[in-house]
């Protein structure tokens, strides 16, 4: 009979594996998960006899080997007297009272309305520090009794929406109601310093104060120092303005920074289409002639000149002197040429 290619066969694996075998690989599995997982030194049914074989007080079986003690303690057999045993321990345990619990004392009292309160708002000059300080009266409160108070996030409270921005902070005395403030939900300073409280008996007020942390963020670079000119209130130069803006003076032995040159505004666009290629050798077309425009303004007439007596008190300006005649032809050249004429008298 051939064991190894029958229907089902691995090629060198020795054939398909029986009921038996798989039955003993199965509880070999069992077995080593258990031992992983199980502890035999904490199982009060576990038992070694002398003659090296393993029994379950249990169940009153005899196992050969760990191995099968632990397949044993997952079958039904051992799991239904585990129940079994444990319901039976259950009815013949006497029933236990349960713990009594501590009994509370609900005061009861007439609440007669809010206290008066005021709050101030604060700051630190030295590290800018925001605080808060309460002050809450109670002029009625009842003797022997002194205001509390507790911070409250805004999930603990039911009167609004959640808001994890926001915490509450709450001040009770009787017979008065219970007063809660809104207040920024960030980290309360511990120093005794800034978290305190009093209550004055004499006056019955009640005093809280807390602070918040100080931010840590960077300060601000300090601003550059202004110049000799600057402080005093005259001009400032170009080259004292350039050393503020840039950081300080040029170092020694160099010249002057300059100013940047202003920005180059770009060219106006060309309004009408695209001038077209022409080819090489051809001259380009004539322009058009311009079309003729609006008609102009008339000619002024020129200013009137100013009279020739001039200035009081002043002559006249002596007439421009009278070019000669020209040159005469024939017996005309021997007369002689008349004189000029007289120049017009000053005027008064």
């Amino acid at each position: 009979m051939d064991f190894q290619n029958r229907v089902g066969g691995k090629t060198g694996g020795g054939g398909v594996a029986s009921a038996s075998e798989s039955n003993r690989d199965r509880r070999e599995r069992l077995r080593q998960l258990a031992l992983e997982t199980i502890d035999l030194n904490k199982d009060p049914y576990f038992m070694k006899n002398h003659l090296g074989s393993y029994e379950c007080k249990l169940c009153l079986t005899l196992h050969n080997n760990e191995g099968s003690y632990l397949a044993h303690t997952q079958g039904k057999k051992h799991q239904a007297n585990l129940a079994r045993r444990a319901a039976k321990e259950a009815k013949d345990a006497p029933a236990q009272p349960a713990p009594e619990k501590p009994r509370v004392d609900i005061k009861k009292f007439v609440k007669i309305g809010r206290p008066g309160y005021k709050v101030t708002k604060q700051r630190d000059p030295e590290n800018q520090q925001q605080s808060l300080l309460f002050q809450i009266d109670y002029p009625e409160i009842v003797d022997g009794i002194m205001p509390r108070h507790r911070f409250m996030a805004a999930y603990e409270q039911k009167v609004e929406p959640p808001d994890r921005r926001w915490q509450y902070l709450l001040f009770a005395a009787e017979p008065y109601e219970t007063i809660a403030f809104k207040v920024p939900s960030r980290e309360v300073d511990k120093d005794p310093k800034k978290l305190w409280n009093h209550w004055n008996k004499e006056t019955k007020q009640f005093f809280l104060q807390f602070a918040f942390k100080a931010d840590s963020k960077p300060q601000p670079p300090p601003a550059p120092p202004k110049s000799d000119n600057a402080q005093r209130g005259g001009p400032v130069r170009e080259e004292e303005r350039m050393e503020v803006q840039q950081g300080g003076p040029p170092p020694q032995g160099m010249p002057p920074r300059m100013p940047p040159p202003p920005p180059r505004m770009p060219p106006p666009p060309m309004s009408g289409p695209p001038p077209m290629e022409m080819p090489p050798g051809m001259a380009p077309p004539p322009r058009p002639p311009m079309p003729p425009g609006p008609p102009g303004p008339p000619p002024m007439a020129p200013p009137p000149m100013p009279p020739m007596g001039g200035l009081p008190g002043m002559g006249a300006p002596p007439p421009p002197p009278v070019p000669p005649p020209p040159p005469m032809s024939g017996h005309m050249q021997h007369v002689r040429a008349a004189a000029p004429p007289p120049p017009p008298p000053p005027s008064s």
